[in-house]
């Protein structure tokens, strides 16, 4: 199917353009054949006229009408076949070389190298018989004062020739055109073939097959091979972003499961012990307990900051229509919140938080998002800054090709982060320290739901070394 689609293409391709030049190349030579016929027409004509200006100028106008000089004249500049008339503005012929008798030879007022030579000057008529000698003639007429002076030639096999259009011009019209159509064939069958490599890629991309990696490479070097690599970019960009996420998701499948097993392992283990010892004394009961409920608040914060991510994933899928339900949203007043929130937790850790985000800045956005930024940063300063003292939230305007920006930073003067982790600091589930981690109750999610709330405002998220000592989480966010 594919190949009757490519020979379809090519086929209507060459027709379409094929048919408009062989229209141009038949139009072409039908003109140029008229031209040329004009042309060798008018030379007849003036050499005819030529005939008849010496004739005047030699007898004299006041002689034309003079029998026997008209005739000498005729006689000493005698051509095969010439018949010279003289004709009054009446239409009367007053002189005829070859016939004497000149009164029967009727009215001539009516002819058209008679009409035009009278309103004209000069004029001709090509091809019509001669009523007296029933012979075909060329007639070429030229006024002078009152008469008109006509010469004609008959038609001879040697004069048809002479007035025939040169058919060279013809022959090589007909090998231009075989060279071009060839050409032509060339240029489209390339075209077609090319297409034909596109649509294969289409179809296997389409069908799931696997494509052949040397199909890019028999793309054309020129405008046609730039649009189709850059297609197939497109699809691999594509395809890889979806194996992309679907490791993703499966990657947190797996370590959800991993995450959730150990919290539902203990709160088992705990209420299994309860239950197997009735008897057991108050004070221990009450502890397992307690574990079993810090065990499940572990897990609903691990289902919740997953569900965030879900919700993430699910706005990049469908960018545009989420961000036409953004509004403008007042960050000073997100952060304040999140800090008195957080307030409790920060003050048990002896961390001061500072802010020096001015008062108005105003973004595009979601606020619960926004907030989720700023309350995961704030939580993972709490959880793993440990020794810090200081908290501080700060805002910048930037700009970065021609948009605008606000860049926020989050810094802590606590131990900080070794470069080989920062740049993983984003993965969902990944842990510096993994044992130390689970203790402190984190699920390994925040800061991968920072850097997606982050992307979903058209921001970047960035993590570098605070001066002195500690962590800082940079982002932006677009000004609005």
């Amino acid at each position: 199917m594919a190949t009757a689609l490519k020979g379809s293409f090519q086929r209507n391709l060459l027709l379409s353009i094929g048919g408009v030049f062989l229209l141009f190349a038949v139009c072409f030579s039908i003109y140029q054949y008229q031209r040329e016929k004009d042309y060798k027409i008018d030379i007849l004509h003036s050499r005819l006229q030529m005939y008849n200006y010496e004739m005047v100028q030699t007898l004299g106008e006041d002689s034309l009408t003079s029998s026997r000089l008209f005739h000498d004249y005729v006689a000493r500049h005698q051509m095969e076949g010439l018949r010279v008339s003289v004709i009054d503005e009446k239409g009367r012929v007053v002189l005829d070389s070859y016939d004497t008798n000149v009164a029967a030879l009727g009215n001539h007022l009516q002819r058209t190298e008679i009409q035009q030579a009278l309103h004209t000057g000069n004029g001709y008529d090509i091809k019509r018989m001669s009523q007296s000698t029933h012979e075909t003639y060329f007639y070429s007429a030229t006024r002078f004062g009152q008469v008109v002076v006509r010469a004609a030639v008959p038609y001879s096999a040697e004069l048809t020739r002479s007035l025939q259009a040169d058919n060279t011009y013809i022959y090589f019209a007909a090998a231009l055109t075989l060279l071009l159509s060839i050409a032509l064939y060339y240029i489209t069958h390339r075209i077609s073939r090319h297409i034909g490599y596109l649509r294969e890629f289409a179809v296997k991309a389409e069908g799931g097959e696997e494509l052949d990696p040397e199909l890019e490479r028999r793309m054309p070097d020129d405008e046609l091979g730039d649009i189709s690599h850059t297609i197939i970019m497109l699809y691999w960009k594509l395809r890889h972003a979806e194996e992309d996420k679907v490791r993703l998701k499966r990657q947190l499948t797996q370590n959800a499961a991993h995450e959730l097993k150990t919290p539902a392992a203990s709160i088992h283990g705990y209420l299994e012990s309860i239950l197997d010892h009735p008897d057991m004394p108050e004070e221990k009961r009450k502890h397992f307990l307690e574990r079993c409920y810090a065990q499940s608040e572990r897990m609903s914060k691990l289902l919740l900051d997953m569900s965030a991510l879900s919700k993430l994933d699910e706005m990049d899928d469908n960018h545009a229509a989420e961000r036409q339900e953004y509004r403008p949203v007042n960050v000073l007043q997100v952060v304040q919140s999140a800090i008195d929130d957080t307030s409790l937790q920060l003050h048990e850790r002896g961390i001061a938080p500072r802010l020096l985000v001015p008062q108005h800045v105003e973004v595009m956005g979601d606020q619960s998002l926004i907030y989720s930024i700023f309350r995961n940063l704030i939580d993972n300063a709490i959880a793993y800054a440990t020794g810090a003292t200081r908290l501080e939230i700060a805002c910048r305007d930037t700009e970065t090709e021609g948009r605008h920006f606000y860049e926020f930073s989050v810094s802590d003067n606590g131990p900080g982060v070794e470069p080989p982790h920062r740049e993983h600091l984003f993965e969902r589930f990944y842990r510096v320290d993994k044992g130390r981690s689970r203790k402190l109750g984190g699920t390994g999610l925040g800061l991968a739901i920072v850097k997606n709330a982050v992307a979903a405002h058209g921001g970047q998220t960035t993590a570098c070394e605070t001066p002195g000592g500690g962590l800082t989480i940079r982002f932006t966010l677009a000004r609005f």
